[in-house]
């Protein structure tokens, strides 16, 4: 299957070292941001053809599908464009900033019948698989699930420390996860939700801090804090607090309450990847199909209400 990489960034480059491991796959084309940074990702990368226009990459020789790890602001437009020109799509989180865009895709993806899946990664994590399966067959029953997403981001650059020329943002993106996880553990699209933002950081024009709130129907709280203004590496975990046990999913592993390490299985991004090629090959709706996936914006639509402008 010959793919269009859209995106020579942190995402790009995580993404073409999976998919340059799989059979019968080959990256044939990438849509560049940057001539400098395309025209240096193509050739490490031995990819023979790039552009800085996706159209002109998407029209290249038997492209079936596109991987879009390009700028948040733009997923759901590039995503639609794709969609129109016949080919399947895999979009990086969120695949839309605002609840409008999550459902015009959709309406695309469901006019076209094409795969269009959305990297909500956690459903791939082994660790938080286990913790979902853990809940649905009542070994754990939770009280409360604490989230934290912490980065430095006062400056506009990416995980490499190289100058952005978008602007990533908390709530829609970072936070997405979270949200995402949290509505396909308890299957509420309904779930009681309130947020708060702190202020706007005045030359990048968005909240740096915002605490996300939840309530499921079986009494579960879910308490989160996000930051961009954390001192310190990325960092991202999750502590889950139930009847029968306490577990902490960070750095990738789940360990117990007593500091043990829970074998989980092989997840993450190769997981979910080859779960967009399989759609493809069987002609089948992805686990993270787009449309699955819109209750998730939904629910962020409804935060950003209360959190306004």
């Amino acid at each position: 299957m010959k793919i269009c990489l859209a995106g020579e960034g942190a995402m790009g480059f995580n993404h073409i070292k999976v998919l340059r491991q799989l059979d019968d796959v080959e990256v044939v084309t990438l849509a560049g941001g940057v001539e400098e940074d395309a025209a240096a990702f193509a050739e490490e990368w031995e990819i023979p053809h790039y552009s800085l226009d996706l159209e002109t990459c998407l029209n290249q020789p038997e492209v079936e599908a596109v991987v879009l790890a390009t700028p948040n602001q733009v997923h759901a437009a590039q995503a639609e464009q794709a969609l129109s020109m016949g080919k399947h799509v895999l979009v990086e989180i969120p695949m839309g900033l605002n609840l409008a865009e999550a459902e015009r895709l959709v309406d695309m993806e469901m006019k076209t019948g094409l795969v269009c899946m959305v990297c909500h990664s956690y459903r791939y994590s082994a660790p938080h698989r286990e913790i979902v399966r853990r809940v649905r067959t009542g070994e754990l029953h939770l009280h409360h699930i604490v989230q934290q997403t912490y980065f430095f981001r006062r400056e506009n650059t990416n995980m490499f420390g190289k100058p952005r020329s978008w602007t990533d943002e908390l709530l829609w993106h970072q936070a997405c996860h979270m949200v995402d996880f949290i509505y396909w553990l308890f299957d509420e699209p309904d779930i009681e939700a309130w947020a708060q933002a702190g202020p706007t950081h005045p030359g990048l024009g968005i909240p740096m801090d915002i605490t996300i709130g939840m309530r499921s129907k079986t009494g579960c709280l879910v308490s989160s804090a996000n930051s961009f203004n954390n001192h310190g590496s990325i960092t991202s975990n999750y502590r889950f607090i139930g009847e029968e046990a306490t577990f902490l999913i960070e750095k990738g592993k789940l360990i117990d309450h007593d500091g043990n390490e829970v074998s989980v299985g092989a997840g993450g991004l190769d997981v979910q990847d080859r779960e967009f090629l399989d759609a493809i090959k069987n002609g089948r709706t992805p686990m993270t199909s787009c449309k699955t996936c819109l209750p998730t914006m939904a629910i962020l639509d409804r935060l950003q209400g209360i959190i306004g402008d």
